[in-house]
């Protein structure tokens, strides 16, 4: 089964794919935000690519767990989302991808400019890594 993961912010969505067994994830691609019609069109078209059936989308928490407004934001999306696919979502906790995924690229000596354009993407795949470790 392949999952979707996604890292869903407010002008990109960084999104990561399992492969078919479900025990790796990988970095795919950054939509840039533009409308709700035209960022669902470009996940439709991964979606039917992919053969996806589930998504599993990044759930914003601070540092001490509690969670913020943009919560409920990330809430909607989903909710836009299994409505639209008629696709289970799942949440995880994202707190420190987008830390864990600067890591990644640091240590891949990726320079700044590519690290930018880049950045959601692998932070997708540190979501979906985490939530396909765990459920193993």
């Amino acid at each position: 089964m392949r999952l979707l993961g996604l890292d869903v912010g407010e002008k990109t969505i960084g999104v990561a794919v399992s492969d078919p067994m479900g025990w790796t994830a990988q970095g795919v691609t950054v939509i840039r935000r533009t409308s709700k019609e035209k960022d669902l069109a470009a996940l439709n078209s991964l979606v039917e690519k992919y053969k996806v059936e589930r998504f599993v989308v990044g759930l914003p928490r601070r540092t001490d767990g509690s969670y913020g407004p943009e919560t409920d934001k990330i809430y909607q999306f989903g909710a836009e989302l299994e409505r639209e696919f008629d696709l289970p979502v799942e949440y995880w906790d994202e707190r420190f991808s987008t830390v864990q995924a600067e890591r990644v690229l640091l240590e891949g000596d990726v320079s700044r400019a590519k690290r930018r354009q880049v950045i959601d993407q692998v932070a997708a795949a540190v979501i979906l890594q985490a939530y396909l470790d765990r459920k193993r």
